[in-house]
């Protein structure tokens, strides 16, 4: 049985997260998934994600080419991840390119292409500049 494991946060989950799991999957038997933890994402990225840590890993759960997801509290543990699941394969996106190459000691690491266009800060973003009208807002 081949493993694949990656890494993320997935936040506000969209199509370049779904294609990137899905593409990733393909790649062998079973997709294990780290989810960020809120801490994490916060020291990483400044900002706490949208949805709990809770959350996003349930949404994960519920996509049909995850079979299993898993707190990643340490980006220093990558190492002890793989190792601990077993992957045969890491992958991430390939904006990461390069930068995980240490693990081809322990595993394959493969870099796949972003859906260009998509991102969650830039879905943050494009939210955040969204003015309603008071016309927008319905009322029961």
């Amino acid at each position: 049985m081949k493993k694949i494991i990656t890494f993320g946060t997935y936040d506000l989950l969209h199509i370049g997260h779904v294609r990137i799991l899905q593409r990733a999957a393909e790649l062998g038997d079973r997709l294990i998934v780290g989810v960020s933890c809120s801490e994490l994402n916060r020291s990483k990225k400044g900002r706490a994600p949208v949805y709990t840590t809770e959350d996003r890993m349930a949404i994960l759960s519920a996509l049909s080419c995850v079979d299993e997801v898993f707190v990643e509290r340490s980006l220093e543990a990558k190492g002890d991840y793989i190792k601990q699941f077993d992957a045969d394969v890491l992958v991430m996106g390939d904006d990461w390119e390069g930068r995980f190459d240490e693990f081809k000691s322990i595993c394959s690491v493969v870099y796949l292409p972003r859906t260009t266009g998509i991102s969650t800060s830039k879905l943050i973003a494009d939210i955040s500049d969204i003015n309603p009208t008071p016309e927008s807002h319905l009322t029961d």
